[in-house]
């Protein structure tokens, strides 16, 4: 990619453009961009002059949504949160798939999210 600059006084300004996402990201694509604008901005401006931020960030959602629907079913089994649990107690599964959800996602925040 060449980059063009403007003559502005003394100094020369990047000529950049930002093309817009044709769709906006989900939760895990809007905290990695998080993350990276906070913790890694050389790596998040190196992604934004390559016109990848939104590609990685777009890869990053569709994954973390992926291993989610992979890890909560696991989880679930592991805990013994069956069908019978849902027949005899509703409440309590719907307690525990939602704990299944959270620690599954704290675990993808892990492996995915909040990795260099």
């Amino acid at each position: 990619m060449k980059i063009t600059y403007t003559q502005n006084g003394d100094y020369l300004i990047p000529n950049i453009k930002i093309r817009k996402a044709k769709k906006s990201l989900g939760h895990y694509g809007r905290l990695r961009k998080a993350y990276l604008q906070q913790f890694r901005p050389i790596l998040y401006n190196e992604l934004i002059l390559t016109e990848k931020l939104y590609e990685h960030c777009a890869e990053i959602e569709e994954t973390a949504r992926h291993r989610i629907e992979l890890i909560v079913p696991e989880l679930a089994k592991q805990y013994g949160v069956t069908e019978k649990l849902k027949a005899e107690n509703q409440m309590e599964w719907v307690r525990q798939m939602n704990a299944c959800k959270v620690q599954a996602e704290e675990i993808v925040k892990h492996e995915l999210i909040y990795t260099p």
